[in-house]
């Protein structure tokens, strides 16, 4: 056995409805085809394809009914994420529209550029207390930085953590 690529993450949440928003209108994914299961949720696909089943699916933990648990489980609920996961990572690009998408939300976020891999990476959390990872090529931003003085963003970013490389 070899695995050609990750299929899809999930995220349990009580926040179904803030959720789909966030992962739409933040992360610019697409609601799209999710089969009838007896249990709300949601599935987000990159664009208009729809052929690998969505990149990320939204279990609704809210309502009534057994369906859930029968399917995947029982699970403790937590507010702040699982635990066990740290942090999920994309790579990117449009690092200028992910930062007027994030203030525009006031969604707080951290910023710094890896030289050494020639990343730049932006850390949020998501509805759920998830943290998303955007990474961006060091070019992008450097160029933006060029052109945009850094006080548009500086209200945005979470505190005591400002822009820095490593």
């Amino acid at each position: 056995m070899s695995i050609r690529k990750l299929g899809h993450y999930s995220v349990r949440t009580a926040h179904l409805e803030a959720s789909t928003r966030f992962y739409v209108e933040v992360l610019g994914l697409k609601v799209g085809y999710r089969p009838a299961l007896d249990f709300p949720g949601c599935w987000l696909y990159c664009g208009g394809d729809e052929a690998d089943f969505g990149v990320v699916h939204l279990i609704g933990t809210g309502g009534s009914g057994d369906g859930l648990s029968a399917y995947l489980g029982d699970k403790a609920a937590s507010a702040q994420g699982t635990g066990a996961l740290d942090h999920l990572a994309f790579l990117a690009c449009d690092l200028l529209g992910l930062r007027e998408r994030l203030s525009v939300r006031d969604i707080e976020f951290r910023e710094r550029t890896l030289p050494g891999l020639g990343l730049h990476q932006v850390f949020f959390d998501d509805p759920s207390g998830l943290t998303i990872e955007m990474n961006f090529p060091a070019a992008e931003a450097e160029a933006l930085d060029e052109q945009e003085p850094q006080q548009m963003f500086a209200g945005t970013h979470a505190a005591g953590a400002p822009k820095q490389a490593e």
